[in-house]
């Protein structure tokens, strides 16, 4: 996993077509149900920064954790391009041992890191520090991979046509195991895919309550005419719509690439 994101990719991946809707979808969501500015909110697994610093220009105050040295260093380049603006904090860490204060934090979202730890301990682990850090009723988002990603991906870009990738198809639709063992740049990373079933368990194992799961990109992520609807303003705004339109139906959900499923600490 480091060595796939030390080539640095990540931090224009929310530039391209599916990575536009990827990015809109989940701001959408997280202002949905994350308090008003100014409120502290923890970006375990932040990457680059993009999440962070976008909340960071609206108000909040905004602290970053991520296992990549690299991530951390160009959030913190990203923070200081903005410093009327500038993260809290940004730091290299674990999410499954969080150097924060428990019930610190208003709101938390934990996008990346439950699907780079493959094994279900350490994915309740990493849900059991967000809890930690929470304070009472706190929001948290979990974003996950949908385990149906690869196969529609392949579809859509004829990765299938490789043997080596309809083996890792297989392996992906019978365990949620996603292996690249050649690191081929486009069949991702060593991750774990979640069955949209899976989810509610693992948070409500980590002592959060479960809400709901949303649809990030719907089933639209792989349309071909996918930058022709972003750059026609009309036709992006339908193209979001219909996703909300059909955000609560669960039997379309692992169609979306990633999911966020959100929770909250109870006590």
């Amino acid at each position: 996993m480091l060595d796939h994101y030390s080539t640095g990719y990540e931090e224009g991946r929310l530039s391209n077509d599916a990575g536009r809707l990827e990015l809109a979808r989940s701001q959408e969501i997280i202002l949905r149900y994350f308090p008003e500015p100014f409120a502290k909110v923890a970006d375990i697994g932040g990457g680059p920064g993009a999440y962070s610093c976008w909340l960071a220009r609206l108000g909040y105050e905004s602290h970053l954790i991520d296992a990549t040295p690299l991530h951390v260093e160009q959030a913190r380049r990203a923070s200081e391009s903005q410093p009327a603006y500038p993260l809290g904090s940004a730091r290299v860490g674990d999410a499954r041992r969080l150097d924060f204060e428990d019930a610190s934090f208003d709101a938390a979202l934990l996008f990346g890191p439950l699907y780079h730890l493959t094994q279900r301990e350490d994915r309740i682990q990493a849900l059991s520090e967000a809890r930690r850090i929470l304070r009472p009723n706190g929001a948290v988002l979990c974003a996950v991979i949908s385990r149906f990603a690869s196969t529609i991906d392949g579809i859509a870009h004829f990765f299938l046509d490789d043997p080596e990738f309809q083996q890792i198809v297989e392996r992906d639709l019978t365990d949620g195991q996603h292996r690249n063992p050649a690191n081929h740049p486009h069949y991702f990373t060593t991750a774990f895919f979640h069955h949209p079933d899976e989810i509610k368990s693992e948070v409500e194992e980590a002592g959060l309550l479960h809400e709901k799961n949303l649809p990030v990109e719907g089933p639209f992520w792989t349309m071909g005419n996918l930058a022709g609807h972003w750059r026609d303003e009309g036709r992006r705004e339908r193209l979001m719509q219909a996703i909300r339109s059909i955000e609560n139906e669960q039997s379309l959900i692992g169609a979306s690439a990633h999911i966020i499923a959100v929770a909250r600490r109870k006590d």
